[in-house]
């Protein structure tokens, strides 16, 4: 019996920006990927109110399969010339595909059009394959919180990219890394 895994070529999945209505789709992502500390409804509506016009300071996308199913996202903020990384995930039929990859891109993307010099983001400690990922597109570590992983008390390495650019503009050129971890937590960053 084949092992082969059944999600579509990387190339079927495509990257569009998050609107309200996939706000409900997303939170079910996040409980299977982050059950300890998925963000709440609340959290996201928040972020999407800041995602459009001009005055706009995030940028949220989905991944979506050719059927409409989403199978990952990531979200951005940005505010005095420095971007955030907010959350990304990827469903684990889809690790390994390059869609970590291209979600991450897509986000350096978003910091250069905010004009960001740096992207900073955190990563669990735990989590060596989303720190792996975040080392080839050049951020290094700067930082520990402490107990930052909440309920869990698991702390998180501060990570920094200092120009953006340089990986925004070779997006799907770097291998994939399985990303089993890469939210924000609990600690909002709104």
């Amino acid at each position: 019996m084949s092992t082969a895994s059944t999600a579509p070529s990387p190339q079927a999945v495509t990257l569009r920006e998050m609107r309200w209505w996939d706000i409900e789709p997303v939170l079910g992502l996040e409980a299977e990927l982050f059950p300890e500390d998925a963000w709440s409804a609340g959290m996201f509506w928040s972020e999407l109110a800041h995602a459009r016009g001009p005055a706009a300071t995030r940028r949220y996308l989905v991944a979506e399969e050719p059927g409409g199913a989403l199978v990952g996202y990531g979200g951005l903020a940005a505010a005095g010339g420095t971007g955030d990384i907010q959350t990304i995930g990827v469903l684990p039929g889809h690790r390994g595909t390059g869609l970590g990859s291209r979600l991450l891109s897509a986000l350096l993307r978003a910091a250069t059009d905010f004009e960001c010099g740096e992207v900073l983001l955190e990563v669990r400690v735990d989590n060596a394959p989303a720190q792996r990922l975040y080392e080839r597109f050049g951020f290094v570590p700067v930082g520990l919180r402490r107990g930052y992983y909440q309920p869990a008390g698991v702390d998180a390495l501060v990570m920094r990219l200092a120009d953006p650019a340089t990986y925004a503009a070779h997006p799907g050129t770097l291998p994939e890394t399985p990303l089993p971890h890469t939210h924000q937590g609990s600690n909002w960053h709104g």
